[in-house]
């Protein structure tokens, strides 16, 4: 293992290594232990609630798509680490194994079952089958094991009480000690859960502070009530609680209405435990003036609170409860088995339920896209792009020039109209130019239009060319790495000086223009390669901003896919849905063309599809016509020919593909022909054919 005194697990870090566990991308699950660890043949995962959905919405509510897309996620990284909500959960099981350093220092022995308080993004874990899945508490029923360390926190859970909650409940545990601590009697509490379990331990933390004198309402997302009807959710609060409601959070507006419209009066201490975007506004409506407003977590937008509070007037105690306070492990244990009776009941009527599951997945698929993120008419779901709008919305409001960059299709243009929406000159043009279409010999009169009379076929009146257009505004130049050397160089006078002379004109056209570039290949690399001016180049990367490709941030897809296909029903009048095999197909493909794929296939599904319901099968259909009318281009651009295609040549071009791609990715030919299933001489002989292939084609690929 190499480390000595590795009380948190260092060695097992395998990239990047300059990492912890609780921080790198990958790290070493092997069984075996160094004297500092100890393996736990893991019984139980719980899975915090942000990245249980993100599960669930990626995989369209498909059972088997979830368990697998787990399943990959710990072969690749090693350990269950979400990296779309940088979350996991906890693990339970029984002990196999200890180190003998891990002994000397445990209070446990082998085989006592065990409670790791830990988050699992910090161990190594390695899972064989998953038995179930519990949809009420985002928990799996597994086989396998994990690692703990020295310095890992660990409890035994009391023969009373079922695992399913506690384990629910210690996801929240230091933050229920920390609301036991300050509560008072006497007070207004809105509690807004994110499930019925932990809202009713949330109250009865504050009810072990201040009994009943006090006054406390719980509100519920209509996404977080699980299989349970919002009849049985209220019926199980009324003996907790003084007023309950079920809303939709993301509607923070009109859910804020209807509470005042019946309570009358605001909050004293709001406890926000809610992740979906709209609890952070409806927990500042709800709290009075000077009141106290709490999150569980620095996911709950607590910045963006402190934001909506300013805006509102309102002067607000706003805290970010504490995740680790010593006592908190044995309040937790007495806060459960005060209630584990009541507990056990909801686990009853959880079990009792009849609904189809098919019938919950629809719901949750329906809630899941309502609550989506929205900034003017950008739709979004994902962590990533809520970073890249937030980004987008700081930048707009500095008047400077940017950069755009990302790959064909991820959606440069709405990120520009963002822009111009939110910045000073939203109330001017916005002069939108593809570079790549201008022709280089009519280039210049085109950005600096002309003078009346100043060449043979040129307009009487003259010609106003893109900055005289967009002055006052912003001039977008898209693909800007296409444009000549020589006319880079009349672009940067013009940036420099903030003039320009039309073609053929005596006299300076003042303007005053914001530009914004974009380019689905970085301009830096462009400069390294001599084709873009690199003086050009510092005066237009005054910001840049990266939009990440669509692959990269899954989430979205189930979000755009469904507004999408909403747009197209309405352009042509019918109505049309996803069914969750569709959105699973959707959500495993990896689009190369982006968000433009995206739409494109949807709108073909609409008009392909006769029936009500577009499913997998269909959507994967219309994936096979777009890859393989891409693949037929890609060799028509390759061969040159705009009317037949070469079958042997086709297949020439497939094998020098894919022998490339074995030796690129196994180094030696051994190893590649016993990937490609054949033998080294044979692939020796392809090989030599293809290199002499080319030689004779002077470098052009086959």
């Amino acid at each position: 293992m190499g480390m000595t005194n590795d009380t948190f697990g260092l060695s097992r870090v395998i990239e990047p290594k300059a990492a912890v566990p609780v921080t790198a991308w990958k790290v070493d699950n092997h069984r075996e232990i160094s004297p500092f660890e100890c393996r736990i043949s893991l019984e139980l995962i719980h899975l915090e609630r942000d990245c249980f959905q993100q599960f669930c919405s990626e995989c369209g509510f498909d059972e088997a798509k979830i368990i697998a897309k787990i399943l990959d996620l710990i072969n690749r990284r090693g350990k269950l680490h979400n990296p779309f909500t940088n979350t996991a959960g906890q693990f339970y099981g029984t002990i196999e194994e200890m180190g003998s350093e891990f002994e000397k220092s445990s209070r446990y022995h082998t085989g006592d079952r065990i409670f790791c308080l830990t988050t699992m993004t910090a161990h190594p874990i390695f899972i064989d089958k998953i038995h179930k899945i519990d949809y009420n508490y985002g928990e799996l029923a597994v086989s396998g094991y994990g690692i703990v360390f020295i310095g890992s926190p660990l409890t035994t859970i009391p023969p009373d009480l079922q695992l399913n909650y506690t384990m629910a409940t210690f996801d929240e545990a230091a933050s229920l000690y920390s609301i036991h601590r300050v509560s008072d009697e006497g007070m207004r509490y809105l509690v807004i859960g994110k499930d019925l379990v932990s809202s009713i331990t949330y109250v009865c933390s504050i009810k072990k502070s201040v009994g009943d004198n006090c006054y406390i309402t719980v509100i519920l997302d209509e996404d977080g009530i699980g299989t349970l009807t919002p009849k049985q959710v209220k019926h199980e609060l009324a003996q907790w609680v003084n007023s309950s409601y079920i809303l939709n959070v993301a509607q923070p507006i009109s859910s804020s209405e209807a509470v005042l419209k019946e309570e009358k009066e605001h909050y004293d201490m709001t406890i926000n435990c809610e992740d979906l975007l709209g609890s952070e506004v409806l927990s500042v409506i709800l709290t009075r003036n000077k009141g106290k407003l709490y999150f569980t977590s620095l996911k709950n937008s607590y910045t963006q609170s402190i934001l909506i509070a300013e805006s509102m007037s309102k002067e607000l105690e706003t805290n970010v409860l504490g995740q680790y306070i010593i006592g908190y492990e044995e309040f937790t244990f007495d806060l459960l088995i005060s209630i584990a009776k009541e507990l056990d009941r909801i686990n009853k009527l959880y079990e009792s339920q009849s609904i189809a599951f098919r019938q919950a997945t629809k719901k949750a698929i329906a809630a899941s896209i309502e609550k989506t993120g929205k900034t003017d008419d950008f739709i979004f779901s994902s962590a990533a792009t809520k970073a890249l709008v937030d980004e987008v919305l700081n930048i707009a409001q500095y008047d400077c020039n940017i950069i755009l960059q990302g790959e064909t299709g991820v959606g440069k243009e709405k990120i520009l109209d963002l822009i111009h929406k939110n910045s000073i000159r939203k109330n001017k043009p916005c002069i939108k130019i593809n570079c790549a279409t201008i022709q280089e010999t009519l280039a210049e009169s085109e950005f600096f239009g002309y003078e009346a009379g100043s060449f043979t076929g040129a307009q009487t009146t003259g010609k106003k060319g893109y900055f005289e257009l967009a002055n006052g505004g912003i001039l977008f130049l898209d693909e800007v790495g296409t444009l000549s050397l020589n006319l880079q160089s009349k672009l940067l006078r013009v940036l420099q000086e903030s003039q320009f002379y039309k073609v053929g004109g005596t006299t300076p056209i003042h303007i005053n223009v914001r530009v914004i570039c974009a380019n689905n290949i970085s301009l830096r690399q462009l400069v390294e390669q001599g084709r873009f001016r690199e003086d050009l180049y510092y005066r237009l990367n005054i910001c840049t901003i990266t939009v990440p490709p669509l692959r990269d941030r899954r989430d979205d897809i189930m979000t755009l896919a469904t507004s999408f296909l909403s747009n197209y029903c309405k352009h042509y009048g019918i109505d049309k849905e996803l069914d969750p095999t569709a959105l699973t197909k959707l959500a495993n493909y990896d689009w190369p063309g982006n968000v433009r794929e995206l739409e494109n296939l949807i709108h073909r599904a609409l008009i392909s599809v006769k029936g009500y319901i577009i499913t997998g099968d269909d959507i994967q259909e219309v994936l096979n016509e777009n890859i393989y009318e891409d693949l037929v281009l890609d060799l028509k651009r390759s061969m040159r020919s705009s009317s037949s295609l070469d079958f042997e040549k086709i297949i020439e071009q497939q094998e020098k593909q894919l022998i490339e791609y074995a030796l690129k990715k196994f180094g030696t030919t051994r190893k590649a022909a016993e990937f490609l299933h054949m033998s080294q001489p044979k692939l020796m002989r392809k090989k030599q054919k293809y290199m002499k292939l080319e030689e004779n084609t002077d470098g052009e690929l086959l």
